[in-house]
């Protein structure tokens, strides 16, 4: 029983300085990719292998909005994205669309984030997933950018600008009687 116990705490400390050796921020880059920082405290932290493509937020004056893009995992563990934050916004959540019982789409928030599988992607989509900003301080302009941070489930973080974009599009309203009454469209 005790050369089990050896065993695998060797095997447990060869993997982690693989990964560790994985984890090298120096070769990264962005790529094409809206991503800025991480939190590089842990070799293995889940923001160190994940990245976002084509970052963007909807365009509004006042009242909610919503970012988008494709979330990147290459690691080889799925990562999970917990809560965002800005300073366009004192709150921000992530948000699902799912069915009413009415047949219309609505929004709500996701329980446990947004899981990407490891070696895959998961989409932020008008009338899909997405981030949604609850209440901006300020109107977005189109052609702008916006500083958003992304917390993991092991609480470290990646940072990425997201362009301000024009759209309308995507009807769906909040679960639970909220709607989101700030675009004529009636869109996030």
């Amino acid at each position: 029983m005790h050369h089990r116990t050896f065993a695998a705490a060797l095997g447990a400390a060869a993997l982690t300085l693989s990964l560790a050796a994985c984890g090298d921020d120096s070769a990264s880059g962005t790529g094409g990719n809206a991503v800025v920082s991480g939190d590089s405290s842990a070799a293995t932290a889940q923001a160190d292998f994940f990245t976002v493509t084509d970052p963007w937020v909807r365009a509004a004056d006042e009242g909610m909005t919503a970012v988008f893009g494709t979330l990147v995992n290459d690691s080889p563990q799925d990562v999970t994205v917990v809560s965002a934050t800005s300073d366009i916004t004192a709150e921000m959540e992530l948000h699902e669309t799912v069915q009413n019982d009415d047949g219309g789409m609505g929004m709500q928030a996701k329980d446990g984030g947004f899981v990407v599988p490891a070696g895959g992607t998961h989409e932020l989509t008008p009338g899909g997933d997405h981030l949604m900003v609850m209440d901006l301080n300020r109107a977005l302009k189109p052609g702008e950018t916006v500083r958003i941070t992304l917390t993991f489930a092991d609480d470290s973080t990646k940072e990425l600008d997201a362009t301000v974009k024009t759209f309308t599009g995507a009807e769906e309203e909040y679960q639970g009687g909220a709607t989101d009454t700030s675009e004529s469209d009636g869109s996030e």
